[in-house]
């Protein structure tokens, strides 16, 4: 047992939500509160290197509460700006006209657009209903502790700093949009990452849908191009998605001491926004202990580990949504023929405020399967006088589900058991799961609330646009004028229309099993998955370079000895480049036998200069100091681009189903474009006047505090395990990395300890305010390769203590907030300040009523 006694300190405030009046502005629409019953909290919040919080409360309102207030500390502004987009205020205070990133999905929603979509959803009290459900469609009574003291905790601390003026972030310092939050607002940040990869990649589609007008002539039901343009559009849209992952779960028998499991979890996401990841551990005595990342918001270890069982995800191949093409009613384009029966689409009219004294009125337009939309990944699908898309979303009943499902891994012990969570709910949205334990045993497995479309339904339902989609990316496109089209039902899914768990892949074994965002097929290449529905994924297809490379890493450290958590760093890091592995040498033969210069598309004959020893010399790496890397990896984009519009393959030997993992390979010298492609590569450097023989470190570079920090990796698609996803400038090389390795943990187990054994490292480190310590400082770890390790034990906690704070309320003053923002804004005059409020007054009797309980000694053991 590991105990420890914490010096504590009292706190000084009260939790209060109240909409703050800033001077030199007018009020915004305001989230207003509802009396309630006094609430108690008593949480310590301890912070050791890097800032980790760890956060040790006596129950789960207390436990979000203080999750909340930490968050908050170091992630105000980032957070502040998310709830006006779910409150449907982006254009009242950033314009109409303006957009907004949606990192997760790489969509960038128009703000009115957006406002419409997130009205509907609070005009119809859409996720108040979900959440009032009744276990487990919706959240357990524990959650909703949870969720309302996340939302007390985080306006306490903005109570605490006094309002928006107090912020130290001078992102948002003073702004008036960084508001006390409600439990409804909080409620939709969670429905808002259920719907990424669904409902939210068609924002812009469905916020602006309107009927023709009567005017619009009759023609092509799909005017931007035909079923295989259209189809070929999205398919290249779906795979320049901004998420993904590597994971691996390694058994027993793949690990060194042959007793043990390890798991890397180590996800591909925003480096940016709130899809963005938050280290904390969560503990109760007793109750619950766990520690990980979560995405900005959401007050559970989303990624992580317990005592004993550890896990991570990769986003999936499958589908959560289909498309019904509807067949409209002539002369009544919002009506729609369903089994030969006239269907009314229904209508929902939104208001929303572009200003204090403007509002826009809009319609949403619904059918029975969900949402009219017109763009999906910004790909027009026009609404025409004969055809119109509507979208059914298997995430869209789901909140329970999914929050009641990390609820219970939070405190899961074994693979097994997160097995029977993952079947028991079905609530994951968008990714796989990826687990190993104490005991060594290691678990793939895509189950979630994928829609129940077999292949034979697709095949007899699709129309000419989804069997196009269907063949080129697995996305049926169904039928809307027939019943027979419905999603099928099994009886075993917890939601109609879902596939249930028997008709899901899962892979449980004792050597390992990893994921790189390519279908189940291939989670260990002895034991390929089969038989499942296309919208789930594909086999017996070439899989990814970043897959290949971690399967070949991955077997052969298996192969030899076994994995040890040094051994899983040292890969996950090795920043080895496969595609240059694969081309390499065949490049440098090219460019020896090119006499000095090479043709290029827009500057003729260009001089080679040192180019061939410069790639001979390359150490196939792309860390900070390799020389060689950047003209690589310009070489390979123009490869790869001209190979694609060209309809030819760069590989000599193509994709093999009996040997996937090392096909296709080769380099076809062959084809013109590989010379052509070096010529644009030495353009493409002197352009943005970067030498040829540069480190990577000139033009692949974190800016924190104007500091420019080296970043090594480099882009998965290309084969870095490392992915560090960056977007070519052609004037001042690459940009700022907006996603790639981000929350990376490495977990294993020694019975000597029997305290989990974790390297961690938080990439874009924990705090998104510039005025942090925690702002850069595990950016410049990375940048070494370093790793964090981590406190999880009571022992080690207070061995590394940073700091120590203290949350009491005997009793909140002000009310607990409960219902949504007016729809009509008042305009109340400038110059507001906290001393009106009566906030000082407040303060200082919370403050005198808690000094005296200072210095409180409490247990923590280890559960």
């Amino acid at each position: 047992m590991h105990v420890r006694r914490l010096a504590v300190t009292a706190a000084a405030a009260a939790a209060l939500v109240l909409p703050l009046a800033v001077p030199g502005h007018a009020a915004a629409p305001s989230r207003t509160s509802a009396p309630a019953a006094a609430l108690k909290y008593d949480v310590t919040i301890t912070r050791t290197e890097n800032g980790t919080p760890h956060i040790l409360a006596k129950d789960w309102k207390s436990l979000g509460y203080g999750y909340g207030y930490a968050f908050a500390q170091d992630n105000i502004c980032v957070m502040a700006d998310d709830y006006v987009t779910v409150d449907a205020q982006r254009s009242y205070f950033f314009g109409p006209n303006g957009t907004y990133s949606q990192r997760g999905n790489s969509t960038t929603p128009n703000n009115l657009n957006s406002d419409v979509f997130w009205q509907g959803v609070i005009d119809d009290k859409r996720v108040t209903k979900l959440a009032a459900l009744p276990p487990p469609q919706g959240p357990k009574p524990e959650l909703k502790m949870l969720a309302a003291g996340y939302v007390a905790g985080y306006n306490r601390y903005l109570a605490d700093v006094g309002g928006s003026q107090g912020v130290t972030d001078p992102t948002c310092q003073g702004k008036p949009w960084v508001r006390p939050i409600t439990i409804d607002t909080a409620y939709r940040r969670f429905y808002q990452l259920q719907l990424l990869a669904s409902q939210s990649v068609a924002i812009d589609g469905i916020g602006s849908a309107t009927p023709p007008s009567p005017t619009q002539p009759a023609g092509s039901t799909l005017p931007t191009g035909d079923p295989a343009q259209v189809a070929g559009q999205l398919a290249d849209t779906f795979k320049t998605l901004a998420i993904g992952s590597n994971a691996v779960a390694v058994g027993k028998a793949g690990t060194a001491d042959k007793t043990h499991g390890l798991l890397l979890g180590n996800p591909h996401f925003p480096w940016l926004g709130t899809e963005r990841f938050y280290q904390a551990q969560l503990t109760i005595p007793g109750v619950v202990n766990v520690e990980g990342a979560s995405l900005y918001g959401v007050p559970l270890v989303l990624i992580g580990h317990t005592d004993s069982v550890a896990w991570s995800h990769t986003v999936s191949t499958a589908f959560r949504f289909t498309p019904y093409q509807l067949t409209l009613v002539p002369g009544s384009p919002t009506s729609y023929l369903y089994d030969g029966k006239v269907m009314p689409m229904t209508s929902q009219t939104v208001t929303v405020h572009t200003s204090p004294t403007k509002t826009v009125t809009r319609k949403l337009w619904y059918t029975k399967f969900g949402p009219v939309f017109t763009t999906l990944e910004g790909i027009p699908l026009p609404w025409t006088d004969a055809t119109a898309f509507t979208m059914r979303d298997g995430n869209a009943n789901g909140l329970g589900l999914l929050v009641n499902h990390f609820f219970d891994v939070d405190r899961a012990q074994s693979t097994l058991q997160v097995l029977d969570i993952l079947k028991k709910y079905q609530g994951i949205p968008w990714v796989n799961t990826i687990v190993s334990d104490r005991n060594g045993q290691a678990l793939y497995a895509d189950i979630g609330s994928i829609p129940n479309v077999p292949d034979d339904l697709a095949h007899s339902c699709d129309t000419a646009l989804g069997a196009a989609t269907f063949l080129a990316l697995g996305l049926p496109v169904l039928d809307g004028s027939r019943s027979a089209c419905e999603w099928r039902n099994d009886p075993d899914a917890t939601q109609p229309g879902h596939f249930g768990p028997s008709h899901m892949p899962y892979l449980l074994r004792d050597d390992y099993v990893t994921n790189s965002n390519d279908s189940y097929w291939l989670a260990n290449p002895k034991q390929p998955l089969t038989g499942f529905a296309r919208i789930i994924g594909d086999t017996d297809t070439a899989r990814a370079l970043r897959t290949r490379i971690g399967l070949i890493m991955t077997q052969d450290i298996v192969d030899h000895g076994g994995f040890t958590r040094q051994k899983m760093q040292d890969m996950v890091f090795s920043d080895r480049q496969y595609a240059a592995e694969l081309t390499r040498d065949a490049l440098v033969g090219v460019c020896d036998s090119m006499l000095g210069v090479a043709p290029s598309t827009s500057s003729g004959a260009v001089p080679l200069g040192n180019a061939c020893t410069v790639l001979a010399q390359w150490d196939l790496k792309e860390d900070p100091d390799s020389r060689g890397a950047l003209l690589w990896r310009r070489w390979w984009a123009h490869v790869i681009v001209s190979a694609a519009v060209k309809t030819v393959q760069p590989w000599l030997t193509p994709f093999s189903s009996s040997d996937p993992v090392h096909t296709p390979n080769t380099l076809n010298v062959a084809l013109p474009l590989v010379r052509t492609a070096l010529g644009d590569a030495i353009v493409d450097l002197d352009n943005a006047h970067i030498a040829l023989d540069a480190p990577l470190s000139v033009a692949q570079y974190s800016t924190k505090d104007g500091e420019k920090i080296p970043i090594p990796g480099g882009p998965g698609t290309y084969g870095d395990f490392n992915a560090i996803n960056v977007v070519w400038n052609p004037t001042t090389g690459y940009a700022e990395p907006p996603h790639g390795s981000s929350y990376v943990q490495v977990v294993t187990w020694h019975d000597a300890t029997g305290c989990p054994d974790v390297a961690t490292i938080l990439t874009y480190s924990l705090s998104s305010n510039p005025a942090s310590p925690y702002y850069a400082d595990q950016t410049k770890m990375f940048s070494k390769k370093q790793w964090a390790t981590e406190r999880f034990c009571a022992d080690t906690i207070a061995a590394h203590t940073v700091s120590s704070k203290r949350l009491t309320s005997s009793s909140v003053s002000g009310s607990t907030p409960a219902t949504e923002p007016p729809k009509r804004p008042t305009v109340t005059p400038p110059g507001g300040s906290l001393a009106a409020t009566g906030l000082d007054a407040t303060l200082g009797g919370v403050a005198l009523s808690l000094l005296g309980g200072a210095f409180v000694a409490r247990r923590r053991t280890r559960v």
